[in-house]
């Protein structure tokens, strides 16, 4: 098998829809044990000016939401969480159903605030830390 080049691969990815893409994203994450969400904070640190400054600015700004309980209207919650991640029906469903979880990991406080209010909007349970 040839190896692609850079613009080769985003040629390819051109084509995709967002659906594929997105199963492409999920293969990748589980192939490689990666998570894409945390790759940009993580570079996103990195390229601070030292590292004890960008440790003290992670733990500012990161934020994790964690569903504590999916309420009486278990399939809403289901839905904003497939909206809040990439995750699809069964994924998103065996999160729900295995609460404590986190949802979103490693995000701003504006996000985890939203997500939060979203989560909190559908009769979840959920902790922001």
């Amino acid at each position: 098998m040839a190896k692609l080049t850079q613009d080769e691969l985003l040629a390819q990815f051109e084509e995709m829809t967002l659906i594929e893409l997105s199963e492409f994203v999920k293969a990748f994450e589980d192939k490689f044990d990666v998570t894409a969400a945390a790759a940009a904070p993580v570079v996103m640190a990195g390229a601070g000016a030292g590292a004890g400054a960008a440790e003290a600015e992670e733990e500012k700004d990161e934020f994790d939401v964690i569903l504590t309980g999916a309420g009486e209207k278990k399939i809403q919650v289901i839905k904003v969480v497939r909206e809040l991640t990439s995750l699809g029906l069964k994924e998103a469903k065996d999160l729900v159903d295995g609460t404590p979880k986190p949802v979103l990991e490693k995000v701003t406080k504006e996000a985890a605030e939203k997500a939060a209010e979203s989560l909190k909007g559908a009769g979840a349970s959920v902790e922001v830390k």
